[in-house]
């Protein structure tokens, strides 16, 4: 049988904005080669597999090249096809379990006939790195000086003056590609009143040069900034090309991501590219 697939724009109130998605709804595990082969073939910065595993879904994230251990586009993206496609109730949350834990989501109220998604992941504060060679080359392959340099489980961190000079940062992706984490988030206050402070994401190593709008980035994002201007909850822009807003609100080791998003293409696996096919031994 064909396997249903979903295109989402994540933070995005409107279509070609935002990050897009890939959601593919399955009803049962599929070999993690086969999912990678999907993520290849749709050639989005992720592509998100789920199914109902317990009491909610089992969830995992693809890059054209690598399985990650968190993403927010792709989570957001995911409950909004859950709820939008009727496999939840508008006022159910939605559950996922994953690599990094339990992530839940819910579709809240933000206004007439407008909901926001929230979501409920695990905060990821960056430790400060000085004086070290990686910093040195991070700092190298963006070709910028930085006001502050930290790094978490995943990412580096790198904090500029304003931005301006966030905007017009021309990295050296191949030497990005060599820096010993998932990617490189570079931030720096917002130059707007209603604005909190704006960002960019350069994940190469993971198959992303520069990813849209990175919900997980607010996972680190989110506690650096709330320690900065002594307030938890926060308003965020990724200054991509696309461009995308994300809400904050930090709460303790939790972060809270508030989002929209838009269904932008329906299609489906033909069936020679289904888990059962053939082509691909489970793993």
């Amino acid at each position: 049988m064909s396997i249903p697939i979903v295109q989402v724009d994540a933070f995005a109130a409107a279509p070609f904005t935002g990050n897009p998605a890939a959601v593919c709804i399955l009803d049962q595990p599929a070999d993690a080669r086969w999912m990678q082969n999907v993520a290849l073939e749709m050639n989005l910065s992720e592509t998100a597999f789920l199914w109902r595993e317990d009491d909610g879904y089992r969830l995992r994230w693809f890059t054209p090249q690598a399985e990650v251990d968190l993403c927010g586009h792709a989570t957001l993206a995911s409950a909004h096809v859950l709820w939008e496609d009727g496999h939840l109730r508008p006022d159910e949350t939605a559950r996922f379990a994953t690599r990094s834990g339990t992530l839940l989501a819910e579709r809240r109220a933000a206004g007439a006939e407008d909901f926001r998604i929230w979501m409920d992941f695990p905060a990821t504060p960056v430790e400060p790195v000085t004086d070290t060679p990686e910093r040195a080359a991070v700092l190298a392959a963006l070709g910028c000086r930085a006001s502050f340099v930290g790094k978490n489980r995943f990412d580096w961190l790198v904090a500029l003056a304003d931005e301006d000079a966030v905007a017009a940062l021309a990295p050296d992706l191949s030497a990005l590609a060599r820096t010993p984490a998932r990617g490189v988030i570079v931030t720096a206050p917002a130059a707007t009143d209603d604005v909190d402070f704006v960002s960019r994401f350069f994940a190469p190593a993971v198959g992303v040069p520069e990813d849209p709008v990175t919900g997980s980035a607010h996972c680190a994002l989110a506690p650096y900034w709330a320690a900065k201007l002594g307030r938890d909850e926060m308003k965020a822009t990724q200054a991509s090309q696309r461009g995308g807003e994300v809400r904050v609100v930090v709460a303790g080791e939790r972060v809270k991501l508030g989002g929209h998003a838009v269904t932008t293409l329906r299609g489906e696996l033909c069936d020679c590219c289904t888990p059962t096919a053939g082509r691909h031994p489970p793993q």
